[in-house]
């Protein structure tokens, strides 16, 4: 899963990285409002997480011009202002949540994975096909009766496949899924995690259609 942090304080930014990354999510970071004005229009992220104390634009404006533009990426307001008027006021501008700082990580992932599952019209924590089942709490896998928890990558692997069962991701859709901004990504890493999980799980597990990409059976 893809993520967009826009927050200027280096402390907090680079604990969420890490804590996001952890979760098996891709963290691309930007630090001002301008730069997060342009980083929004890009459709491939899952939830954005937006501080309103920003240099140069605040992150009111940020969210009303993103959603005048017709921007319909989720976006997790979190922000020390924890007046009731900013809650009221950032909702109301078209914030999906509302967290105020200082927060708990587990808090932060539910809410996160809330939005993801309201955008996508699911109700449950779980993506399914006719024989595999991911937990997107636990990150535990089931195929064909095995289960086990994934590392991170192949988690992000999976997660990106079982989002759209059926259909075919390529080589650069799949990297921009699992891999952030400025993260070294061999030329063979796909192959390398794709290996893992059918070694665990077997080769039916993920199919390859040649010269596209991969994609897991409905």
């Amino acid at each position: 899963m893809r993520v967009l942090l826009i927050e200027d304080d280096n402390l907090i930014g680079n604990g969420l990285i890490a804590a996001l990354s952890i979760a098996g999510m891709s963290v691309d970071w930007v630090r001002d409002g301008l730069t997060a004005q342009e980083a929004l229009r890009d459709v491939g992220y899952a939830v954005a997480l937006l501080d309103l104390g920003l240099p140069g634009i605040d992150g009111m404006a940020v969210l009303k011009a993103a959603r005048k533009q017709g921007v319909e990426t989720p976006v997790l307001i979190i922000t020390a202002r924890d007046a009731l008027e900013s809650r009221v006021a950032g909702l109301d501008l078209g914030a999906d949540d509302y967290l105020v700082k200082p927060f708990e990580m587990p808090e932060l992932l539910a809410r996160m994975r809330v939005l993801v599952r309201r955008r996508a019209g699911r109700a449950t924590l779980r993506l399914s096909t006719n024989a595999a089942e991911l937990d997107t709490g636990t990150h535990e896998f089931s195929y064909n009766g095995r289960t086990e928890v994934l590392p991170t990558r192949e988690y992000a692997l999976l997660h990106a496949l079982m989002d759209r069962p059926g259909q075919i991701l390529s080589r650069a859709q799949i990297e921009e899924r699992i891999y952030g901004w400025g993260e070294e990504v061999e030329s063979n890493a796909v192959e390398v995690l794709i290996h893992a999980i059918r070694r665990k799980f077997g080769k039916g597990v993920i199919l390859n259609v040649r010269a596209a990409g991969w994609m897991v059976p409905k």
